[in-house]
């Protein structure tokens, strides 16, 4: 029997009575992580990783929440199922289901690369691994995440000496607390937030995540900012906040400013290549380490990476399900 099958509500568990990540409304939710794609308000009940807990209130409000620590089994109908490290963010989780002798693996959102902000992916033999595709194409290798921050280092040090201020976009959630945490393993420099990185920070202070000298800009204050660092997302460029930041040059961190076309079609004047999911190399390789039988990849560019694998003789199938890309990145 499919342990797991996926519905117009979202992946279910029929042994397990479960859904992974749903769309639609359902009775019980494993959530991966609180990313808004994967994160749905509405369910009666929601099962996540301890480390998340705070992060879904704050997205959710006060919805009913079990959670439970990494790598702790517990039963859901007919089976055994764990939450296990993803390193896509704090609290992200894989799932890993077991009914007798067969295990499933999904991963939600992962990677593979350095990140002071979360538990670091923990690779899951299993006989079927359901994994995400964001960048699946040969073209997206990323480059070493503190060497990236060297460089966004130096380009803001750069800014100040030439009078600008350094306007860093990023996604609220994962991302900007990543760049944070890089920056300040380089630099004691205030680090300034626009207020939706700032509440976020306050749900990774709970969890023992607490940076020094990171400020809120202040919505009312005639305050003049000097060669600063701001850390924003995209969507704060369009409102009147962010004319108060002049003189300023504006670069994006993102898996997508892998592609230079990328950075001049959005108009940035600097793409620093920073992803929260796993590039080509790293998907290859975790395929290889859980040694599955048969592999589904959704969430992206599934086509490329299905055919590769095909022509290496592994079992590998496409699952489309109706993710955006907010997570990403």
């Amino acid at each position: 029997m499919e342990l797991l099958q996926l519905t117009n509500k979202g992946l279910y568990c029929a042994l397990g009575d479960f859904y992974i990540d749903p769309w639609e409304k359902v009775e019980t939710a494993l959530i991966t992580h609180a990313h808004g794609d994967h994160a749905h308000w509405g369910m009666n009940r929601y099962i996540a990783v301890n480390e998340s807990e705070h992060i879904l209130r704050k997205r959710m409000g006060e919805v009913p929440i079990e959670t439970h620590p990494y790598g702790e089994t517990f039963r859901m109908g007919d089976v055994d199922v764990s939450l296990h490290p993803a390193g896509h963010i704090l609290g992200s989780s894989q799932v890993r289901i077991q009914y007798e002798d067969e295990v499933w693996v999904f991963t939600g959102d992962f990677k593979r690369d350095y990140d002071p902000t979360c538990e670091p992916f923990e690779v899951l033999p299993c006989d079927v691994f359901i994994s995400e595709a964001t960048f699946a194409l040969p073209v997206y290798r990323w480059p070493d995440f503190q060497n990236e921050m060297k460089e966004i280092l130096a380009w803001w040090m750069k800014n100040r000496e030439e009078g600008f201020n350094s306007v860093l976009c990023c996604y609220a959630l994962g991302k900007a607390q990543r760049i944070i945490a890089g920056l300040r393993e380089l630099t004691d420099e205030t680090i300034w937030v626009h207020g939706t990185v700032d509440e976020l920070n306050h749900c990774y202070e709970k969890t023992g995540l607490i940076w020094p000298n990171v400020k809120k800009v202040p919505l009312e204050s005639k305050e003049k900012f000097e060669g600063a660092m701001i850390l924003c997302p995209p969507s704060a460029l369009g409102s009147s906040w962010n004319k108060r930041l002049s003189p300023k040059k504006v670069a994006f961190a993102s898996g997508w400013m892998r592609l230079r076309g990328n950075r001049r079609r959005k108009g940035y004047e600097r793409g620093f290549v920073i992803s929260d999911h796993a590039d080509w190399p790293s998907l290859l390789r975790t395929v290889k380490e859980t040694g599955c039988k048969k592999v589904y990849f959704t969430h992206g560019n599934t086509d490329a990476i299905v055919r590769y694998l095909k022509d290496e003789g592994l079992d590998a199938y496409d699952l489309k399900m109706p993710y955006d890309t907010e997570g990403e990145s």
